[in-house]
C-alpha cells in the first residue's frame, strides 16, 4: 500500500451568511472530495497542540505525526532548510515577510503579492544597507523570506502579520519573553527584540526609496514597504519519517511554499519543485498532479500541499476561495484519483486542510479540521459529503495530532 496526503492549506472555514449559512466547502460542493467521502471514511482532526499557535508550521508538522513539544523551533529554521541555508551553531533563523503598511497599519502580509524576482531585488537592497556580520537577509519565495541573526535569542514574542490585518504595527513590535540563560556571544531576549525592531523601522525608511516601490507608488499599487520578522528558532532535531514509520522507505513532498519544503527536508522527503507552482490560486495544479502521479510510481509516501485556499482566506476573498476549492478538486484531486485507480499497487488517499482560515476573519483559527481517507476495499461510513459539518459524523470520530498519521500509515 502506498500513501498520499493532499492538503488544502486553510481550506476549512466557518458558516457564511452570504452563502446561505454554508461553509465554502459546503457551498462549492467539490465533486471529487464528496465522491471520495462517500466511498471512504471521514472524521475530524485536532492539528494544533495546546499552547501552540495555529500556524501552518505547527499544523503540518503535527499532521505528519511529530511531537511538537520535542521538535518545534518555529518557521524560520524550516524555511532555512528549504532555501538551502545550512544553519550553524548559534544561528537564529526567523521568517521575514515583506509586507505593506498604510496609515500606520498592516494592510497586507504579502507586500502586494510580490513575485520572487522582484522580492530578490528588495532583499539584496536590505542586505546592502542593513546586513553585517551578525545580520543576514536571505531570499525565499514571493513575500516569504528569512532573517538570520548570529547569536540571536529565540525567547521573544512576535506577531504573525497575517493574524493582524488593519491593526497598528507599532503595537505589534517584538517583545522579549522571560529572561533565559545565554551562552557566550548570544544576545539576550531584550537585545534580540531591540535589534529586530530596529531593523523593522530602518526597513521602513529604506524600502520606499527603492525604484521598484517608487514605481508601484506611481501606479497607485501596494508597496512592499516594511519587513516583518516572526516565528524564529534554532536548528530542530527531527527524526525522518523513515525512522518513524517503517512503511515509508522513500517519500516526496510537492509544494510551492518554503515552509512545507523545509518540513519535508527534515522529514527525509525528496523535494519536487513544479514549474509554475506559485502558492496562489494561479498555481500549476495540473503540474502538481502529474508530479504526484509520477512520484507514486517510485515512492511509498507523497505529500502534496496547495497554498491557494489559505491565501484567499487571508485576503478575505470569498469568491477566490470558492474557485481555489474547485481548482483543487477538479485540477489536482481528480487526475490523482483517476490515475491511482489504475495503478497495480493500491494507493491510500487522505484529503484535509491543516487549519481553518475563515475568509471573514482572515486569520488562522485553532479548530478541528475535516479529513477523509479512501482506498480500494475500504468499508465506507455513512457520510455523503466532505465538509466541516458532515465529517462530524464520520466513523473515525475526533482524532488528535499524531493519531491521524498512525491511523493513516497503519492502512
Amino acid at each position: 500500500m502506498k500513501h498520499i496526503i493532499i492538503l488544502g492549506d486553510g481550506m476549512a472555514d466557518h458558516a457564511i451568511e452570504r452563502l446561505g449559512g454554508k461553509t465554502p466547502l459546503q457551498y462549492a460542493r467539490p465533486e471529487y472530495m464528496n465522491r471520495l467521502a462517500r466511498m471512504g471514511r471521514t472524521g475530524r482532526l485536532v492539528t494544533v497542540p495546546d499552547h501552540f499557535p495555529p500556524g501552518s508550521e505547527v499544523a503540518n508538522t503535527a499532521i505528519l505525526g511529530y511531537d511538537l513539544n520535542k521538535v518545534y523551533e518555529g518557521r524560520g529554521p524550516l524555511e532555512a532548510a528549504s532555501i538551502g541555508y545550512d544553519m550553524q551553531p548559534g544561528d537564529f533563523a526567523i521568517r521575514c515577510n515583506l509586507i505593506t503598511l498604510e496609515d500606520g497599519k498592516i494592510v497586507t502580509h504579502n507586500g502586494g503579492n510580490l513575485q520572487t524576482e522582484d522580492a530578490r531585488m528588495l532583499i539584496d537592497y536590505l542586505n546592502e544597507h542593513l546586513g553585517n556580520d551578525r545580520v543576514q537577509f536571505i531570499c525565499g519565495i514571493q513575500y516569504r523570506h528569512l532573517l538570520v541573526i548570529k547569536g540571536g535569542n529565540k525567547h521573544i514574542d512576535c506577531n504573525p502579520p497575517h493574524d493582524h490585518p488593519n491593526e497598528e504595527w507599532r503595537k505589534l513590535l517584538v517583545k522579549p519573553c522571560a529572561q533565559s540563560s545565554t551562552s557566550d556571544g548570544q544576545l539576550s531576549p531584550q537585545q534580540t527584540a531591540d535589534l529586530i525592531n530596529e531593523l523593522i523601522i530602518k526597513s521602513q525608511e529604506l524600502l520606499p526609496l527603492h525604484p521598484y516601490n517608487k514605481e508601484k507608488g506611481r501606479r497607485g499599487e501596494r508597496q512592499a514597504n516594511s519587513i516583518w520578522p516572526w516565528s524564529g528558532g534554532y536548528r530542530p532535531d527531527m527524526p525522518t519519517l523513515q525512522q518513524l514509520y517503517p512503511q515509508v522507505r522513500t517519500g516526496a513532498v510537492i509544494s510551492a511554499v518554503d515552509l512545507i519544503q523545509g518540513i519535508g527536508r527534515y522529514a527525509g522527503l525528496r523535494i519536487i519543485k513544479v514549474p509554475g507552482a506559485t502558492g496562489l490560486a494561479d498555481t500549476n495544479y495540473e503540474g502538481k498532479a502529474q508530479a504526484a502521479i509520477e512520484a507514486l510510481q517510485q515512492d511509498d509516501f507523497v505529500f502534496v500541499h496547495v497554498e491557494a485556499t489559505d491565501e484567499a482566506g487571508h485576503d478575505g476573498d470569498l469568491d477566490l476561495k470558492l474557485r481555489a476549492i474547485d481548482y483543487l478538486d477538479q485540477r489536482l484531486i481528480k487526475p490523482i484519483f483517476e490515475a491511482t485507480e489504475q495503478m497495480q499497487e493500491p494507493v491510500c488517499i487522505a484529503i484535509l486542510p491543516d487549519h481553518p482560515t475563515p475568509v471573514e476573519l482572515r486569520i488562522h483559527v485553532n479548530e478541528p479540521v475535516p479529513f477523509l481517507i479512501y482506498y480500494k476495499g475500504i468499508e465506507p461510513d455513512e457520510v455523503q459529503n466532505y465538509d466541516e459539518v458532515a465529517c462530524v459524523s464520520g466513523s473515525y470520530g475526533l482524532l488528535r495530532l499524531g493519531q491521524f498519521m498512525q491511523t493513516f500509515m497503519s492502512i
